[in-house]
C-alpha cells in the first residue's frame, strides 16, 4: 500500500488485523463485506480483475474479491447491482438505481429526479 512505517501503512496493518481477529472470534463473512464493500474513498479506479473491474477504495476492492472467492453461498441479485451506485447525500448509504436517476432505499432521498 505504501512504504513501510508510513501512517497508511499502519492504518492497513491494523485494519487488517482487526479483520482477521473479527472472523477469528467468529464474525460471520458476510457481515464483513456487507459492512466494507462499496465504501467510498481515494485511490479508486480501474482493476485488472474482471470480477471486480471497478473498485471505489482499495477497501471496496479487498472486501469484493474476499466476496468472488469465497463467499459463493449466496448468489447476487442481478436487478440489485450498486456497482456504479453513488452514495446517499442525506445518509450516506449507497443509492439503487430507479431509471436513470438513483433513490435511497435507506432514507428516501433521491439524486434529484423526480
Amino acid at each position: 500500500m505504501s512504504k513501510e512505517g508510513s501512517t497508511i501503512s499502519g492504518l492497513m496493518d491494523a485494519f487488517a488485523t482487526s479483520v482477521s481477529v473479527a472472523l477469528q472470534y467468529g464474525v460471520p463473512l458476510d457481515h464483513l463485506i456487507k459492512k466494507f464493500s462499496h465504501m467510498r474513498f481515494e485511490p479508486a479506479g480501474f482493476t485488472g480483475n474482471s470480477a471486480v473491474p471497478i473498485a471505489k477504495s482499495p477497501i471496496d476492492y479487498i472486501f469484493r474479491w474476499i466476496e468472488q472467492e469465497f463467499n459463493k453461498e449466496e448468489e447476487p441479485q442481478i436487478s440489485e447491482s450498486f456497482d456504479d451506485s453513488p452514495s446517499c447525500s442525506d445518509c450516506g448509504s449507497i443509492m439503487k438505481r430507479s431509471g436513470s436517476c438513483y433513490t435511497c432505499t435507506e432514507c428516501g432521498s433521491t439524486s434529484g429526479c423526480s
